[in-house]
């Protein structure tokens, strides 16, 4: 369920700020936006991953389909944070229906869940020979706990809608760079989605996934550290944060804060590089894409760029997608940074593996 790349199905991201859908027609390998919205969620709606209060989201949601007039009712989603795990592995080469039947048992030693409390899927990604001439595989394999998927697809359900694919954050990104950016295979990208409660990394190596790690920090960080240290409500910080005027809030006092919070979240990413050069031996990562909603916080994409030594470049999720003329192009290209994820997502097909 969770690598069946997923008719025309629509792509939704629920998110701890807000809520995106999306849906993308595809004719031969090229896409074109048929549908796009979002709506904003309050603060107390989803805290850190958890929904606090199914009635309004489900309110908000099915008035969002409305609003979009989608019929269609097969909904992707996806899931990241504590409750999933991501790991590559290196197994002995079998045949797929071989690794099926015994995954349950492989998994347990990678697993830090009880393997009976989570739902798994596997890929193999390639198969190569060890230093003994022995045939191994690096197999990429996802595990997510029961609750936390029930938690979401039981918000989609009541929605309305039957959610046919569960995804992942970190693959999401890695699909909606795949159709909008030529992939090169001497390059290690970092995809980078800094969303509202959590941070997405995904490396790739030549445009097969290396490694994935979830920050728990994001935007909602600066918020709460600008209203706390400024004495300011949560919509004056929330604000302040964006670059818009607020009463008694000058850049002199809101410089540093800001400054102080893009130190902590760098910091976790630049902690992320250090596990994935000591598990991949890779000393050097060649660029860093950069995206998600809080990746707009002044100066934020400079100060990783200077303190990570890597070029950074903006995600753009629609640079290879045809925009009809119907759809109000400064709202899509300022809506670009926090549809990284769902564009992802509105790829997936139910014919996909």
């Amino acid at each position: 369920m969770l690598f069946r790349r997923a008719s025309e199905l629509i792509g939704l991201d629920i998110g701890s700020s807000s809520i995106k859908v999306v849906q993308l027609k595809e004719i031969e390998g090229n896409y074109t936006l048929t549908r796009f919205g979002m709506v904003s969620l309050a603060p107390e709606m989803i805290v850190d991953g958890t929904i606090m209060d199914s009635v309004r989201c489900v309110e908000i949601l099915q008035n969002l389909i409305k609003d979009q007039s989608i019929t269609s009712k097969d909904a992707v989603i996806s899931l990241s944070g504590h409750s999933v795990i991501v790991k590559k592995v290196v197994l002995p080469q079998m045949t797929e229906d071989e690794l099926a039947e015994s995954i349950r048992w492989e998994a347990e030693q990678y697993i830090p869940f009880d393997i009976n409390d989570v739902n798994m899927d596997f890929q193999i990604l390639n198969t190569f020979a060890d230093a003994e001439g022995k045939s191994q595989m690096n197999v990429l394999l996802a595990a997510v706990k029961k609750d936390k998927m029930t938690e979401y697809t039981s918000l989609v359900i009541e929605a309305g809608l039957k959610p046919v694919i569960v995804d992942i954050d970190a693959f999401a990104l890695e699909n909606m760079y795949c159709i909008n950016y030529d992939v090169r295979e001497d390059e290690t990208i970092a995809l980078i989605n800094v969303g509202a409660s959590l941070t997405n990394i995904n490396i790739l190596q030549g445009g097969t996934f290396a490694f994935t790690r979830d920050v728990s920090i994001g935007g909602n960080k600066y918020t709460e550290t600008i209203q706390k240290d400024l004495g300011l409500s949560y919509d004056d910080a929330e604000k302040a944060k964006k670059g818009e005027n607020v009463e008694g809030v000058d850049s002199f006092t809101l410089d540093p804060v800001i400054e102080n919070v893009s130190n902590e979240i760098v910091s976790e990413i630049t902690r992320s590089f250090g596990y994935f050069k000591t598990a991949s031996g890779n000393e050097k990562i060649d660029k860093i894409m950069l995206g998600g909603g809080a990746s707009k916080t002044k100066n934020f994409g400079n100060y990783l760029q200077e303190r990570l030594e890597t070029p950074v470049e903006m995600l753009n999720p629609f640079r290879k997608v045809q925009i009809p003329p119907e759809f109000d192009s400064a709202y899509i290209n300022n809506a670009a940074s926090m549809a990284t994820v769902v564009v992802g997502l509105g790829t997936r097909r139910l014919s996909d593996k």
